[in-house]
């Protein structure tokens, strides 16, 4: 059997981190076995779907590395199918005209509630006349298709996670194909794309399991194979509720804005659910396809834990090679107006010094700006920690004259001469490293923390440092 998955996204707001990893297991699915991934857009909901969202949502895969085999298909664009469909099964009676009127319906549901019965559709159009239907059109009333639903039974099937699943037809209602604007629903739609798109196996989300009958009652009722079904374990937050935006960012371009990898963001979404007998952490996408199995998927629901994702983060940055990194930091670094447009060879060196010292301690590509500037800018700003820590040793004036002199005379101006000078005159002077290592740090980076102090003076170079050093005289 030919592979054939798909993920079809309504465009009806951003790229969820949830329908990421949906996109994301399918696309495994399909690629382990030379299989196809299919994308389908469906925006059948005319006032919601937009422009904007589509286009987010193609381009957020396309950051993940998602590719999608052939066109891209809309729902939109299918319109006649659906309601040829819905007409074969008017014709052979599985499907009938119900002239409700919304407000009707509210009040019978309202009604049910009262009477603690289920407040489904009751079925009384099931049976009307031509005569009966005349006069409902005569009324000015708008129909909708509804299927029939069997009374009695059950209607199974096996999950490929979760293993049998059972539902029992009296819960379920007559429900709509098909609007009376002649739009599909949901549950419609997808059986005929599905079948006319030949998918082979739905990998969705738990939240869908409560439709996957009503599915399989049209795939029944209109003579289509069944695709194999498995729904993914939902996605909570820390907190154990539904991931929503009180727990963060929940779209995936907000992860690109904030300078996450692509990499560590696909690493991270394939532990949501799923995992290796190895409890194996890093992986490369070859990796994840070659590994991935929907039957290590999980029942129970993924925990959403943004400080791992952000650590996993820090791993992948890590292991970008130093000039492509530096290729990466360079737009986050020209927005801060701390680089020109379209940088120097010369000055494209210099920042791949800078951040090749500070590679180990950044987690996301958006701290960049913030830990080189140090060495982009001519003068220091001094953090308050960090006047608190001068105030507090009581640094003095005439220590960092001594301090001024003492690398005015260093030659070479490198990180192993000066740390051999500085080591050298804090032993002559019989004070603890700390004690001359700190304030030094302060004085030229305006910082408590940074990369290591010797590479930092090196870097920023001797003309600058004697200058802010100079300038650490006012701040004293």
């Amino acid at each position: 059997m030919m592979i054939r998955v798909r993920f079809a996204p309504s465009p009806t707001g951003y790229l969820h981190i949830g329908g990421a990893r949906t996109a994301l297991f399918n696309w495994f699915f399909a690629r382990q076995r030379q299989g196809q991934f299919i994308l389908r857009i469906e925006d059948t909901d005319r006032l919601r779907s937009t422009k904007e969202s589509i286009a987010t949502i193609i381009n957020g895969l396309s950051w993940l590395g998602l590719d999608w085999d052939g066109k891209i298909y809309f729902q939109t664009q299918r319109l006649e199918l659906y309601r040829e469909y819905a007409q074969k099964l008017l014709a052979v009676g599985d499907a009938y005209y119900c002239y409700c009127t919304p407000e009707e319906l509210q009040q019978r549901r309202e009604e049910a509630l009262r009477e603690k019965r289920p407040p489904k559709y009751d079925g009384r159009c099931r049976h009307l006349t031509n005569e009966q239907k005349v006069a409902y059109e005569k009324e000015g009333r708008k129909a909708v298709i509804r299927f029939k639903t069997p009374s009695d039974g059950t209607t199974e099937f096996t999950d490929e996670i979760r293993g049998k699943v059972v539902f029992e037809n009296n819960l379920l209602e007559d429900f709509v194909i098909l609007k009376a604007d002649g739009m599909p629903t949901y549950n419609f739609a997808v059986v005929i794309d599905d079948t006319l798109l030949e998918i082979s196996h739905v990998i969705r989300g738990e939240d869908h399991i409560s439709n996957t009958p009503r599915q399989i009652l049209l795939y029944n009722a209109l003579g289509f194979a069944l695709p194999r079904f498995a729904h993914l374990p939902m996605i909570l937050g820390p907190d154990g509720t539904r991931l929503s935006k009180r727990h963060g960012a929940t779209a995936v371009e907000e992860y690109q804005r904030q300078g996450y990898l692509p990499e560590a963001l696909v690493n991270y979404l394939a532990l949501l659910g799923w995992a290796t007998e190895e409890s194996q952490q890093i992986f490369t996408k070859n990796e994840l396809i070659e590994k991935f199995s929907l039957e290590r998927c999980t029942k129970s629901a993924a925990i959403f834990d943004p400080p791992k994702l952000l650590w996993m983060n820090g791993v992948y940055i890590r292991k970008v090679p130093l000039k492509t990194l530096t290729e990466m930091v360079i737009p986050w670094v020209e927005d801060k107006g701390l680089l020109e447009r379209g940088p120097s060879p010369e000055q494209r060196e210099y920042l791949e010094k800078a951040v090749g010292l500070e590679q180990e301690r950044a987690k996301l590509l958006s701290e960049f700006p913030y830990l080189v500037e140090i060495f982009l800018r001519q003068a220091v700003k001094y953090e308050p920690e960090a006047l608190a820590d001068l105030k507090k040793r009581d640094t003095s004036l005439s220590f960092l004259q001594e301090v001024t002199e003492l690398l005015k005379k260093v030659e070479p101006f490198t990180a192993q001469k000066l740390e051999t000078t500085v080591r050298e005159f804090a032993k002559a002077k019989g004070l603890k490293t700390a004690a001359v290592f700190h304030p030094l740090r302060i004085f030229v980076s305006g910082r408590t923390k940074g990369p290591g102090l010797f590479e930092l003076l090196e870097l920023v170079g001797k003309k600058r440092v004697l200058a802010r050093l100079e300038k650490a005289k006012d701040i004293l």
